[in-house]
């Protein structure tokens, strides 16, 4: 009744979010997107291409869309699970 399916391999640019690189990605960020802090630790608000706002926290990571200005947050685990 199932059927196996294999997921294309796509390159796709990412960054990984962490307290030392924080400034130099939101500078590099283009778009809608906001900073803030969410319990003293500093996060990003992204626009997805979807139009919502997704809260990318510290060690995720941030994967720019095709379309200019939109980005998705992935956790990590589930970006090593994808794309190492």
């Amino acid at each position: 009744m199932f059927t196996v399916y294999q997921s294309k391999p796509r390159q796709i640019e990412a960054v990984q979010f962490t307290y030392e690189n924080k400034d130099r990605v939101f500078n590099a960020l283009t778009g809608q997107y906001a900073h803030g802090f969410e319990d003293d630790k500093p996060i990003i608000k992204v626009t997805t291409i979807h139009g919502e706002i997704a809260i990318v926290r510290l060690g995720d990571w941030i994967v720019k869309e095709e379309k200019l200005g939109y980005y998705y947050p992935i956790k990590d685990d589930v970006f090593n699970d994808c794309y190492s």
